[in-house]
């Protein structure tokens, strides 16, 4: 088996049992990739820009980004990535409870590379995330690698 890839990825959510989960989904599946966390939109943007307390900050090689954001929506943030030259090429996850297909064909709309529907199984959330990894680990050349 070849070396695995380490990647940085980027959680953007608020929900604290989601970022849970997803500490633990990194966890169960051995997932070596580094996981850094912010809680609304404009941290995230910060993050992405290196800016105030995000100076030092790694640049993600993925972004799984929740919707429904305090301070500044996941749609803003996508919307905001994908018209920075600088932060453009990151693939982004949205990974939502949202069902909605206007959600949906947003996001796609805002250049997002996948919609992924949160399950509420904790189980089946492992399931999910350790795909999301496999794929842009293992299946995808990402920009920089």
């Amino acid at each position: 088996m070849s070396e695995q890839k380490v990647i940085d990825v980027l959680l953007v959510e608020d929900d604290p049992g989601d970022i849970l989960m997803t500490r633990e989904a990194f966890e169960h599946n051995k997932v070596r990739n580094r996981l850094s966390v912010v809680a609304d939109g404009v941290s995230a943007l910060e993050f992405l820009r290196k800016e105030g307390e995000h100076v030092d900050a790694p640049t993600p090689d993925l972004v799984l980004l929740d919707l429904n954001l305090p301070r500044m929506d996941g749609r803003e943030v996508l919307e905001a990535m994908k018209s920075d030259e600088k932060l453009r090429a990151i693939p982004v996850v949205v990974l939502t409870t949202s069902e909605a297909e206007e959600d949906v064909v947003r996001s796609y709309s805002l250049h997002a590379n996948a919609y992924v529907t949160k399950p509420v199984d904790f189980d089946r959330f492992i399931d999910v995330v350790r795909q999301i990894d496999e794929f842009f680990v293992e299946v995808v050349r990402l920009p920089g690698r």
